[in-house]
């Protein structure tokens, strides 16, 4: 179609009437074309479902084959599997070392006392032993009348007048006990006051393990005053009295009435004894 513009024509509703000439023919020419486009949507759609339902036709597809895609990516681990048949028994091995021996097992517990048992053979008669004879050691020993005292502090008193003193423990030069069997001794002290307080001591190897004391007011009688002491020794342990005070020295003696010291054995632990054994 050949549309002819007249170029001689310069008034205002010349170009009008062409404007409308043209929008007029813009509107043929689309419905002329509306046909083509229909056919068009169709075959695209035909196309579309071939594609989807993998249905190309084998002449559309006249291309070579594509290169291999890349390796997929690991899937996860499956269910684990059911657990196989036994399998049949072996034969068996060889019998292995033997161990090393264990550890001692803890005590148990104490049994039942058992049924006493029957009396068994007399023995024959022993060969005669040798006679125990026990260790002893005892002294009694006092003041004789008239006898001086010593007024130094530190002095033993000298018992002069022996009692008894078999074993010869006690020294009356010294005035002191010596031990030879060991054991546990006891001493006792009884001493007359007059014409002055006493106070002395009970020693044991230099130190005082026992104290006494009486007071004299100027009586016309003679007052008293004991005591004694348990003491364990060893051989060569020594006990004596000693004064305490030189002005408190009243021991007396005399025909009616002594001052004595005394001091025996009451049990040894000397091992060699064949009877404390």
């Amino acid at each position: 179609m050949n549309i002819i513009i007249s170029s001689s024509s310069s008034s205002r509703s010349s170009n009008q009437r062409l404007q409308h000439i043209i929008r007029l023919e813009t509107a043929m020419t689309s419905l002329r074309l509306l046909p083509l486009f229909h056919s068009l949507l169709v075959l695209h759609v035909y196309l579309s479902n071939q594609l989807d339902d993998n249905k190309i036709p084998p002449s559309l597809c006249t291309g070579h084959p594509g290169i291999p895609g890349s390796p997929g990516v690991h899937g996860s681990p499956g269910q684990p599997g059911r657990d196989g048949r036994d399998g049949r028994d072996a034969a068996p091995g060889e019998k292995g070392e033997k161990g090393e021996r264990g550890a001692p097992g803890e005590t148990g517990v104490r049994g039942l006392t058992g049924d006493r048992g029957d009396h068994g053979v007399k023995g024959e008669r022993g060969q005669p032993g040798e006679c125990a004879v026990a260790p002893k050691s005892a002294f009694s020993v006092k003041l004789s009348q008239g006898h001086t005292l010593p007024l130094t502090v530190g002095d033993a008193v000298h018992f002069d007048t022996i009692i008894i003193n078999e074993q010869g423990d006690y020294n009356s030069e010294t005035g002191r006990f010596t031990c030879k069997v060991p054991g546990v001794y006891y001493f006792a002290i009884h001493a007359t006051v007059y014409r002055a307080s006493l106070q002395f001591d009970l020693m044991k190897n230099g130190h005082a393990v026992a104290s006494y004391f009486q007071f004299y007011g100027n009586w016309p009688k003679p007052a008293s005053l004991s005591g004694g002491s348990l003491l364990h020794l060893i051989p060569g342990d020594q006990v004596w009295v000693q004064m305490a005070l030189s002005e408190y020295n009243g021991f007396y003696s005399s025909t009616k009435t002594d001052s004595t010291f005394t001091g025996f054995l009451v049990y040894s632990d000397w091992k060699n004894s064949a009877v404390f054994a």
